[in-house]
């Protein structure tokens, strides 16, 4: 489906900083599927969004490395008659910010709730959430999908009774070297590797399989130290983070420290949601919700070992997810609960986050890309 957006028609080329965000949402009331605005990353400027697609709950996002394609999620529970959700793939248009359906896939399980791709942009891979089972689907040429060569379902629980009674896939990316597949089990408290066949796609069970968390605490995101020496991953249910010593050559995680994204003093309910390193990597990022905070802590380069910087309030409820800016000069909060999107300015030295002023409307917004705007 191509969706017009005359309001981003532009006589020239875009400035080499501005960039296309879009926006994925769970469809409802306020939101009918993926959005874009234009980004300024000279002023941190965000121009109100517009639908870009119309497509259900595309409540994660992806890019493909060359920037041509749009992938999302369908967080449903039923695809084609069958109980499973859906991968959508998009062509992009670079000058309206307009998006075409490709095509569409089983993703394999229900409720898909994160994709990413390898880094050469062959094969896409998603995490089943509702279904506790990940996938890998190869990229054809023209950007579509073709149908999964790899389904791997989850087995087994842990001590939350209520959110850990069997197994609930949350994330799935490869790492650096695109060697090896990382997937985050919340209702399992582990991490799972797999090789990924170069050829065909396919997943394949690593040897050593997994690596634990602390029972109940609930890994759902992960991300990588800028050498890719350390893994560093964000425990929903204990509002955490555990980091990992990575042995890249065999896919091997090690737990080397833990501690908790929320202050001392906040005795409320909190869950956590999103991390994300900074560019520059000196710097990670969380988002709690209930805190309704991003947590900073700074990275020390030589051990992965994080301190804490600040907690910054999002300036609404419930910041589901946050991107940084390919610049790594801002950060856009998106606070599903609110339906809108605060940008934050960056200190480059301390990494700590100062409001900008500039909020936008969107509804349910749940993720965040960007891609180079022409």
């Amino acid at each position: 489906m191509l969706v017009m957006l005359t309001s981003f028609l532009l006589p020239h080329a875009a400035p080499a900083r501005e960039f296309l965000v879009y926006f994925g949402t769970y469809t409802g009331p306020k939101s009918q599927g993926i959005y874009v605005s234009r980004f300024d990353a000279r002023t941190g400027r965000l121009s109100a969004p517009e639908l870009a697609a119309e497509t259900q709950n595309p409540s994660f996002l992806a890019v493909h490395p060359n920037r041509r394609q749009l992938y999302a999620v369908g967080e449903i529970g039923d695809f084609a008659g069958k109980r499973t959700g859906a991968v959508s793939a998009f062509a992009i248009d670079p000058r309206t910010g307009g998006l075409t359906l490709l095509n569409q896939q089983s993703s394999g399980g229900q409720g898909p709730c994160h994709l990413s791709l390898d880094t050469k942009g062959r094969f896409l891979l998603v995490a089943n959430y509702g279904g506790g089972s990940v996938a890998s689907l190869p990229v054809r040429p023209d950007g579509s999908l073709a149908e999964a060569v790899s389904i791997i379902q989850h087995a087994g629980s842990s001590v939350n009774p209520k959110r850990q009674a069997g197994p609930h896939a949350h994330f799935i990316a490869m790492d650096p070297a695109n060697r090896f597949a990382l997937a985050c089990d919340l209702g399992l408290d582990k991490l799972l590797v797999y090789r990924l066949d170069a050829k065909n796609g396919e997943l394949i069970p690593n040897d050593p399989p997994f690596a634990v968390v602390a029972p109940g605490a609930g890994p759902r995101q992960l991300a990588f130290s800028r050498d890719a020496k350390f893994v560093f991953v964000l425990n929903e249910l204990s509002s955490s983070l555990t980091t990992f010593a990575y042995v890249a050559r065999r896919g091997m995680l090690t737990e080397l420290q833990t501690l908790s994204t929320l202050p001392g003093e906040f005795a409320g309910n909190n869950s956590c949601a999103e991390v994300e390193m900074h560019p520059s990597g000196r710097f990670l990022y969380a988002s709690n919700r209930g805190h309704d905070s991003i947590a900073v802590f700074a990275v020390e380069k030589a051990t992965g070992r994080l301190t804490l910087a600040e907690h910054q309030p999002t300036r609404g409820k419930t910041p589901r997810h946050f991107a940084i800016d390919p610049t790594g000069r801002w950060l856009l909060a998106e606070n599903q609960g609110d339906n809108n999107v605060v940008v934050f300015e960056v200190d480059k030295k301390k990494g700590k986050l100062r409001p900008t002023g500039q909020v936008v409307e969107v509804g349910s917004p749940v993720c965040a890309v960007f891609v180079p705007a022409r």
